[in-house]
């Protein structure tokens, strides 16, 4: 029992400062995204509008944050330590450096666990929330192209189809479908406010658009009118279509393996949604990466550096492997190379940086 004494207080002191440094980071953010988020306000989109979409999104914003949080809390925890000549005393007594980075490491294992969780059951549910209030939102500015695009040959000629939003039960947000003729003219615009999934026939899915303008073209000229239903075929599953029509970031473990599995069927693939995927499966060794940088940060000349400089210090750190990251992923996306090595870079790059500084203090 006396054998844990040490141990204990290490991963004590450790938690406490990791839990405080990942949810003052967390709360941060949810405010200044809030008051963000007020600049969107109309006689639509209310305060109570804002706040619940802040609060759908505050999931994604607590992954961002958990491996700064991590390395800035394990910054704390052990400076304090060491400002105490606590962690001189456990080296005195025969305790190793990286016997004490060990005891340091098992919290941050914690927040290993939560992330994934997060990333795995609550963040498709939370953002998909988020989305549906961001996509009533008036005026809203288009930063992005997403959603699901198709183009398949007819014997008319080519027919494209947009859908803005679908969900895991099959219903479809804003749909627009586009006929083109012989010279690639445009023959028919069709756009629906959405569609509900109405069954299986062969090898088609069905949906019954709803709210639907139709234009037609033709020599003769142009006629527009309406149905309150039409009907919307395509070769993928409800399921399907909700993986192809959600941003990769918004996507579990699970979906994006299922995404994966269904470019490859095509004899497609989307290199966004690989990158996301590696990045999300070795988020562990990136929070723990950073707390054995965290660690070079506090051992070495333990009276040399005050607590301030190490938190500054850590906060750099944390940017640096965060746009480091970022950079990564932009390289893999523009040339196409290994996203797994890209995504473990940034991992390999903090981790040898934190054992040489180590080696070079000791």
């Amino acid at each position: 029992m006396k054998a844990w004494i040490l141990p204990r207080y290490v991963i004590r002191s450790a938690l406490f400062a990791m839990m405080g440094a990942v949810v003052g980071l967390w709360l941060l953010q949810i405010i200044f995204a809030y008051l963000s988020e007020l600049e969107n306000l109309s006689e639509t989109y209310t305060y109570f509008d804002a706040l619940r979409f802040i609060l759908y999104r505050s999931p994604y914003f607590l992954v961002q944050f958990i491996p700064t949080g991590a390395l800035l809390g394990a910054v704390i925890g052990l400076g304090l330590l060491a400002g105490n000549s606590e962690l001189v005393v456990m080296r005195a007594g025969g305790i190793s450096v990286y016997r004490i980075i060990g005891f340091a490491m098992l919290p941050a294992f914690l927040f290993v666990m939560i992330s994934l969780a997060v990333n795995q059951f609550v963040l498709p549910t939370t953002n998909d929330k988020a989305s549906q209030i961001a996509n009533h939102l008036p005026n809203k500015k288009l930063f992005t192209v997403n959603g699901y695009w198709a183009v398949n040959d007819t014997a008319q000629g080519q027919e494209i189809v947009y859908i803005s939003y679908a969900d895991s039960a099959g219903n479809l947000g804003e749909t627009k479908r586009y006929r083109l003729g012989a010279g690639s003219h445009l023959t028919e615009a069709t756009r629906a406010s959405g569609g509900v999934y109405s069954g299986q026939v062969g090898s088609e899915y069905h949906w019954n658009l709803q709210e639907v303008a139709q234009l037609n073209a033709s020599e003769q000229g142009v006629q527009r009118h309406f149905d309150d239903y039409k009907t919307l075929s395509l070769p993928l599953a409800p399921t399907y279509v909700h993986l192809l029509t959600k941003e990769a970031e918004d996507l579990s473990l699970t979906d994006l393996l299922t995404h994966k599995q269904l470019m490859s069927h095509q004899g497609k693939r989307s290199l966004r949604h690989e990158v996301a995927f590696w990045q999300k499966l070795l988020s562990p060794f990136a929070v723990l990466s950073l707390v054995l940088v965290a660690s070079s940060f506090v051992f070495g000349s333990l009276r040399s550096q005050g607590l301030g400089l190490r938190i500054v210090m850590a906060l750099l750190t944390g940017l640096l492997f965060s746009y480091l990251t970022d950079l990564t992923g932009f390289v893999a996306l523009a040339t196409g190379f290994s996203p797994f090595f890209m995504a473990l870079l940034p991992i390999i790059v903090s981790a040898g940086a934190g054992i040489y500084l180590l080696q070079r203090r000791q």
